[in-house]
């Protein structure tokens, strides 16, 4: 009898052990019970130009991302409201600034990489190209570095552009040519048959006939052209007093460098991508007077004052903040491709927060749902015909002028966040 009473109080002891292990091990698998935070690690899939035409742009981008998924995980990462804990990873490759080869890697970022979320490549072609594998399987894209409208008329559901649409990226500077001398009449287009290059000048040429303008020259050069002497001796015989166009940083300062030896008599020089970027002033004495449309300056007056001020909620770091990260982490000034990047990642951030899950559909709404702003300006989406489109970005415009003896970036167009007035008429 005591030895069936030894046995059954074993058998209990042993139960009770069992039930305690169980519940232990439900315990530690949810965070919020336990009071230990659930951490998940998402993984951000994208592709740098390491290398090709695009690499100087692509590789400030992936710094601006960088920086941002440091500094998110260096602060514990997003903390959702059911206690989740999100950091971040990135799986990148060399796209080579090729559309072939950004297909086949965005692919493999999805397949094979397992990447939950997409940062486009650089400029509107190879996003483009990236667009297309991401809405296949589902993706949502922050896409940064990519201004071409024509991406968001194809039904894309899960695209989301940061910068101001190509159709309004030379339009500003229409604007400040007429504020600046409503007798100049004649204007030339030149500029880089790409994508993003040919969307812009077309709506630009469009817009410049609307104000008045006879546009005496519209013609494009191959990718990689050094010599422009053909396309200057154009301008010339054309009787151009302003000239507008231009296309990636390499070409565009090219440009700039060879109108400036060759003397022509224009009174006007506004070139896509170039001018913004701080190596833009290497060229010395060719930069001056030339603008630029840049989506973000420094010193661009966005601030928690100022979204209050327009009724926005305010997200993220003040530009000074942002400067100060930048410039610490790569010891240079960011340009507009570097905020892009950051920005990239903080609307995605934001996104997450809104949904309080890193849920593809949650994030999604609270995307389409967005409207604040940030240090790289207002964020608001398309959610109808051109759905992604961006919608609440403006660019505004750089010159190179010279300050007590050295060349520095104003801001000189639109007239409410100009730091200098416009340097006017060119001076070669």
């Amino acid at each position: 009898m005591r030895r069936k009473l030894y046995l059954l109080l074993g058998l209990l002891l042993v139960a009770s052990m069992v039930l305690a292990a169980c519940g232990s091990k439900s315990s530690s698998s949810s965070g919020a019970t336990s009071g230990n935070a659930k951490t998940v690690t998402v993984t951000i899939g994208f592709t740098q130009s390491k290398t090709g035409k695009y690499n100087e742009e692509s590789t400030r981008q992936s710094d601006g991302l960088d920086l941002w998924i440091k500094q998110v995980n260096d602060k514990g990462g997003i903390k959702l409201g059911d206690g989740t804990v999100v950091k971040f990873k990135t799986v990148s490759y060399d796209d080579e600034s090729s559309g072939d080869k950004v297909q086949q890697l965005y692919t493999r970022l999805i397949t094979q990489d397992k990447a939950d979320f997409l940062i486009s490549p650089y400029s509107s072609g190879l996003t483009a190209s990236a667009a297309i594998i991401s809405e296949q399987y589902g993706k949502i894209m922050m896409a940064t570095g990519a201004a071409s409208d024509s991406i968001f008329s194809k039904g894309y559901e899960r695209v989301y552009q940061l910068y101001t649409p190509a159709s309004h990226y030379l339009t500003g500077a229409v604007d400040l040519l007429k504020s600046l001398d409503p007798n100049v009449k004649k204007v030339a287009f030149v500029y880089e048959n790409s994508k993003f290059s040919t969307a812009v000048v077309k709506a630009a040429k469009e817009y410049a006939a609307q104000q008045g303008y006879n546009v005496v020259m519209f013609e494009g050069y191959d990718k990689g052209t050094t010599d422009f002497g053909a396309f200057i001796n154009k301008i010339q015989d054309s009787g151009a007093e302003a000239v507008m166009g231009g296309g990636h940083f390499q070409d565009g300062s090219t440009l700039a460098r060879q109108l400036y030896e060759k003397k022509l008599d224009i009174k006007y020089l506004a070139l896509l991508v170039a001018p913004p970027d701080p190596s833009f002033g290497d060229l010395g004495d060719a930069a001056l007077g030339v603008v630029g449309p840049s989506q973000w300056e420094a010193s661009a007056n966005y601030s928690p004052e100022s979204a209050k001020a327009a009724g926005l909620t305010w997200f993220g770091p003040t530009s000074a903040d942002f400067v100060k990260a930048y410039k610490a982490a790569y010891n240079e000034d960011p340009d507009y491709h570097s905020a892009g990047g950051y920005a990239a990642g903080l609307v995605l951030q934001k996104a997450i927060e809104d949904a309080g899950s890193i849920d593809a559909a949650k994030v999604k709404a609270a995307l389409d749902k967005m409207d604040i702003l940030t240090f790289f300006g207002h964020i608001k989406f398309n959610t109808t015909d051109a759905h992604g489109l961006q919608i609440g970005h403006s660019m505004i415009y750089i010159q190179w002028q010279k300050k007590d003896g050295k060349l520095v970036k104003e801001v000189v167009w639109p007239k409410e966040g100009a730091t200098a007035a416009p340097l006017y008429p060119l001076k070669h």
